[in-house]
This record gives C-alpha cells, structure tokens and sequence, in this order.
C-alpha cells in the first residue's frame, strides 16, 4: 500500500520532494512551466501544513558534469514566482554546505537542490549517492511522475534510506486517470494513437484490446499498418520490422471485435523541410515518389464523428508532423475538436509527450480531463507495466 500525502503528519518536518523539472529552457528563461506549475500544490500541502520543503530534480543530460545550460537556477526564479516566496538554492546536491541549508530550513521555508545529473551517481542508482541525498528529508514524497519509469537514486535508491515515504498530489492523480479511470470507463473507450513508431505503442495496443471499442490509428505509424495490409506507402515512414507484429495487432483486433481505423486520406509532400509539392491524397494512391506526413480533411471527419460518440477518449501521439506549419493541421483540428468534448461530458485523458506539446500549441490543457506530465512513463504505465519508482514507494 502506497501512503498518500495527507497520510503524514507534516508539522514541523522536512520533507524531500522528488519532481519533475525537466523543462525547455532557451537562453537561460524557461520556455514551459507547466511541469513546475503541476508540482506546485503539493508543495503547498506541505508549506501549509508545517513542513519545510526540500525540492530535487533532473534537467537535460548533462552527462554527469556541470553544465551552466542545465542549471535550476532559472526553475527556480519560477519556482519562487509561483510559490510567491523566495526560495534557498544549493549549487550541489550532496555537498556538505546543501545539507546544512537543509538542515537549517523553518517551516514554510523550500530549498532548491541543483541538478541531479551532474553526478553520474543519479542515473547509476549509487547507493552511497542515494544515502547523501536522504539527509535532506525525514520524510519522502515523491511527486515526479514522469521519471517514474526510471530506475535512479532519487527515486528508487533513495526510498531504502526512509521509513515514511509516499507519493505527492501529482503522482496520485496521474494513478487515478492512467491506470484507475481505465479499470471502469465511461463506455465507449476509444484510443486515439499517433506518433512516428509503432515499437512504442504496441504494449499500449495490446493492453486495451479487450476493453477499447475503437482504436484510431494517425501520425507515421499508420504506414507500417497499411505496408502490413499489403498496400504502397510511397516514401512515407515504415519500420520494416513491426510489420508483422502489425499484422498479428490487425488479426487480433478482429477476434476481439476491436474497430481499428486508420485514415483514408493524407497530407502528403516529396519533402518534409522544404517540400515542392503537397497534395491530399488517398490511402491507396501514395505516389513512390511522396510521403504521407499527415491526416487528410476526410479522415478529420470521419476521427471526429467516432470520438463525439465516445465516452472516454485516450490520445497519445500526434497525427502528423505538426512541428511544420504545412503538416500541423490534423492534430490542430483534432485537438481542437477534443478540447470542446470535455463540455459535452466526455472523458479526455491525453499520455503527455507530443500530444501533450500539441495541446500546449493548439489549445488549452484546462480544456481536457487530464494531461500528462509524462511521456515514456504515461506510456508504459497505461501499457499495463509497472514502474519502478512507484512500487518502491511500496516497500517496506
């Protein structure tokens, strides 16, 4: 069992927070807080509560050195904005002179600690490097959801040093809408899948074959479906070696009587950075010399009556290059289409990473049920897998 937040006594007791602050920063201004944002009323929580608060957290990859571009110092000044308290900032996490700030720290008072992956110790999971970090707190949340698939000192080592240890606000809510919304949905569940690789949502496609009535498949990996059914993609994106796990997904999905539907018409160009032609095409009409690089109007329409009779929407990847203002249109219509069903009494449950950027791009993440805070671990959490940082908050 897994103690929550509100299960502590945290009056008087410093509590070392594991979140997630690795967010772009261009120029030394960060350019997304909205994982700092997330982090916030748990900390609250504990500020209000009587604690001090110990705050750690990754940034890039630094490769084990420090590297000005990957400080917190800029996460912090955002930090200190959102909380509307000045903050402390150690410039090493394990050194004796952080410890000591640590130490010294009154309630309502947050110490910052400088970049994790400036010591290789952090990703190596170093039990020494674990013990040092734990002198930071009498208490252990973690509250970093989207490292949680990670096997690190600051979030798996480090919970060996702690008697009281749980998960914060976020890492709570990111369970209930990944993992518990989906063990009961609101009828119909449909999966809205996109992305450039198949390898990476097969786990997912698997999982929800027995409970999903329709699974929408867009973005690159559609190709390797339809290069699986026997047809030409031209130019667009394949991986050779997912077609026949594809095929075994297409065979299976019909046993189960599981609706896929992958798109009947595309975006396609002769290049993706500089393209001389684009034109919409059919699925069955790729010419040898294009690529499909994203969802054409026909198959916007025929998406977007699918999921205004659904009941709970899951969406993770793009459906098509959206970074590229020639190919964006599918995932901003898309997007903006999901944005309106959540009045309408629809569930919208997004698994962070592009999809994510997509809605930040487009939309409005107020807009949608829930948006992860995590890529690779949304992914792997809603693929039925368990994640390291989150059982071993469950051992004794």
């Amino acid at each position: 069992m897994i103690r929550s937040l509100n299960s502590f006594d945290l009056k008087d007791k410093r509590v070392l927070i594991r979140v997630d602050y690795n967010v772009p920063i261009e120029d030394g201004v960060v350019k997304d807080a909205y994982r700092i944002q997330c982090s916030i009323p748990t900390i609250k929580e504990c500020l209000e509560s009587g604690a001090s608060v110990v705050l750690m957290s990754h940034l890039g990859r630094p490769e084990g050195k420090f590297n000005e571009d990957y400080s917190l110092i800029s996460v912090g000044e955002v930090l200190s904005d959102f909380l509307e308290i000045p903050i402390k900032f150690s410039h090493d996490c394990i050194s004796e002179d952080a410890i000591n700030v640590t130490i010294g720290l009154h309630p309502g008072e947050v110490h910052l600690l400088e970049n994790l992956r400036f010591h290789n110790a952090e990703e190596e999971n170093d039990i020494e490097f674990s013990r040092l970090l734990s002198k930071h707190g009498q208490i252990y949340i973690n509250d970093a959801f989207g490292t949680s698939h990670r096997s690190h000192a600051s979030n798996v080592g480090v919970t060996d040093n702690f008697t009281h240890k749980g998960m914060g606000l976020l890492m709570k809510k990111e369970i209930q809408y990944l993992q518990n919304k989906f063990k009961n949905p609101k009828e119909p569940l449909v999966l809205l899948l996109g992305g450039a690789k198949i390898s990476g949502k097969i786990d997912l496609i698997e999982n929800f074959l027995i409970d999903a009535k329709t699974i929408l498949i867009g973005g690159g990996m559609t190709f390797t479906f339809l290069k699986a059914m026997g047809l030409d993609v031209g130019k667009s994106i394949i991986d050779e070696q997912m077609i026949s796990v594809a095929n075994k997904v297409i065979k299976k999905a019909r046993q189960n009587r599981v609706k896929i539907v992958f798109p009947i018409d595309f975006i396609a160009a002769d290049s993706i950075d500089k393209p001389s032609k684009i034109e919409t095409i059919s699925f069955d009409s790729i010419p040898t010399n294009m690529m499909g690089l994203d969802i054409g109007p026909e198959t916007i329409k025929l998406f977007s009556k699918i999921l205004q009779k659904s009941g709970t929407i899951l969406w993770n990847g793009p459906m098509g290059v959206f970074e590229k203002k020639n190919f964006e249109n599918g995932t901003k219509e898309i997007t903006n289409l999901l944005s309106e069903l959540k009045d309408e009494n629809i569930i919208t449950i997004v698994g962070g990473g592009d999809s994510a950027s997509a809605i930040r791009k487009f939309s409005n993440i107020e807009n949608f049920t829930h948006v992860s805070t995590g890529g690779g671990a949304s992914l792997e959490l809603l693929s039925g897998k368990n994640l390291p940082a989150i059982e071993a908050l469950g051992k004794l």
